[in-house]
């Protein structure tokens, strides 16, 4: 277990979480932002991407597990990810639509934010969010964060504009 909350636990995910992943990964509503569903082989991608940053970073998406049923049902973590000219420290979130919407995104990245702060020593980290995702840019200011730029992303054959939400220690 990397994190801990009131109702989650995060910890890195493995070849086992495969098949909650995909649920996530694999649902079109929960993966607007990303101009919709993953196949099976970029679902996989994803977790082998996540396993290597546990390897090179010591961080990266973390499995969020709900402590009443030990069910994955999202995840959060720190990622490092590409911003205009250099790299930045990110939270990033998922969840199972079954979840949004109960405050479990905000207590996993709260923790995150904490986490980066205290054990990473960061001096600031940041949310990436598409100009159209509205619940996560939610999270993100009730988890301090303020907007302070903005960029173009291409990703999936598609410009996607982003905000980049910080928070500063």
């Amino acid at each position: 277990m990397i994190l801990e909350t009131e109702r989650l636990y995060l910890r890195e995910m493995n070849q086992c979480d495969l098949k909650s992943l995909c649920k996530i990964l694999q649902d079109e509503e929960t993966m607007t932002a990303y101009e919709g569903a993953f196949s099976d082989s970029e679902a996989q991608e994803w977790l082998d991407r996540q396993i290597f940053r546990y390897e090179k970073w010591g961080f990266g998406l973390w499995a969020v597990i709900l402590k009443q049923t030990n069910e994955m049902i999202g995840q959060c973590g720190l990622t490092m990810q590409p911003w205009k000219d250099k790299e930045v420290l990110e939270i990033g979130y998922l969840f199972a639509r079954l979840y949004w919407h109960k405050g479990y995104a905000i207590e996993a990245a709260a923790a995150c934010k904490k986490y980066a702060f205290e054990e990473l020593k960061a001096d600031e980290v940041c949310s990436i969010i598409r100009d159209t995702n509205t619940a996560s840019q939610n999270v993100a200011i009730k988890n301090g964060m303020v907007i302070v730029d903005t960029w173009t992303k291409h990703y999936r054959g598609v410009d996607m504009p982003h905000f980049r939400y910080v928070a500063y220690h």
